[in-house]
C-alpha cells in the first residue's frame, strides 16, 4: 500500500530545502485517487503547522497549459493564506525552486455549491464577484516534468497567488473578456476567457463536481482561481509581470 503521508512529506521538504525532486511515478504506485489523497496530506502538514486554507485553485484548465504539461485533464489544489500576495508586494523568487506565473479569473462563491449536476450557470449564479488573478507556481519536481497524478500530488504546484479588485459579475461575459499578459513591459501571451474550458465558470463547475466525487463541497465564501489564460512564464530576479483583464482591471507583480 502506498504511503500517502510518506510521499506528501517528501514533497514537503523539497519545498522547505528549495531542491527539486524526481516525480513520484515510476517510484511508487500512483493512480489519480492516491495522488488526492497524498495532496490532501500535504495540505494537512501545512494546517497542522499553523496555516489556513483560503482559497482553491484549478489547473490544466486551458489547451495551452494542457499542451505545456503534456497532460489530457484538469486538477485542483488549495491556497493557504501564506501564500496569499498582497498588492505591491515583491515576489521574492530566492523563496522558490523554479518560480512561473499565470494569468486568472477569480471567483468569489457567495453560496454553497455541491454535487454531481452543478453547471457553470449555478456558478455565476452563486457568485458574489469576480476578479483578475496571478498565480504563482513552484513544482517540486525538476524541469516541470511530471504526469497527471504527479502535479495532483504536490498541490497543483501551489506557491502563492494575488488577487485584483472584486467586480460584480452581473452583465460580464466571461467567454469573451480580453487578457493581456506581459513581462518586462513585452506581451507574451493573449487570451480570452473563453480558453478555460470555454467559460471560466465551467471550470468552477467541473471542480465542484469533483468534489463531489470525494463528498466534499465548494462553500460559501471560498475563492476559486478557475485556471490559467495563457501558458506559465519563468520569473526571476528583476522581472515586472503584468496582467489586464478586460472590464476587471490589471494587476502588477514585481520579482526580486
Amino acid at each position: 500500500m502506498t504511503d500517502v503521508t510518506a510521499l506528501a512529506e517528501q514533497l514537503a521538504e523539497a519545498a522547505k530545502s528549495r531542491t527539486a525532486t524526481e516525480p513520484l511515478t515510476g517510484r511508487v504506485d500512483l493512480d489519480l485517487a492516491t495522488a488526492y489523497a497524498v495532496q490532501d496530506a500535504l495540505v494537512r502538514l501545512r494546517t497542522d503547522a499553523g496555516e489556513t486554507v483560503t482559497a482553491v485553485k484549478l489547473g490544466l484548465t486551458s489547451v495551452a497549459k494542457q499542451r505545456q504539461m503534456n497532460v489530457d485533464e484538469p486538477l485542483y489544489g488549495w491556497l493557504t493564506d501564506r501564500m496569499a500576495i498582497d498588492r505591491g508586494q515583491v515576489l521574492d523568487v530566492s523563496r522558490y525552486i523554479q518560480p512561473r506565473v499565470e494569468p486568472e479569473i477569480a471567483f468569489l462563491v457567495g453560496g454553497d455549491l455541491a454535487g454531481p449536476g452543478v453547471t457553470g450557470a449555478d456558478v455565476l449564479a452563486a457568485t458574489t464577484a469576480v476578479m483578475v488573478a496571478i498565480d504563482v507556481l513552484d513544482s517540486r519536481y525538476a524541469g516541470y516534468r511530471f504526469t497527471l497524478p504527479d502535479v495532483v500530488a504536490d498541490n497543483a504546484s501551489a506557491a502563492g497567488y494575488l488577487l485584483g479588485d472584486p467586480r460584480p459579475v452581473e452583465g460580464l461575459d466571461l467567454r469573451t473578456v480580453g487578457c493581456v499578459f506581459s513581462k518586462n513591459g513585452e506581451v507574451v501571451a493573449t487570451a480570452a476567457g473563453a480558453a478555460v474550458l470555454g467559460h471560466p465558470a465551467a471550470a468552477v463547475g467541473w471542480l465542484v463536481r469533483k468534489l463531489a466525487e470525494r463528498g466534499r463541497r465548494l462553500p460559501a465564501g471560498t475563492v476559486v482561481l478557475a485556471g490559467a489564460l495563457t501558458a506559465a512564464i519563468p520569473v526571476d530576479t528583476g522581472d515586472t509581470v503584468r496582467v489586464e483583464v478586460d472590464r476587471l482591471g490589471s494587476l502588477d507583480l514585481a520579482c526580486r
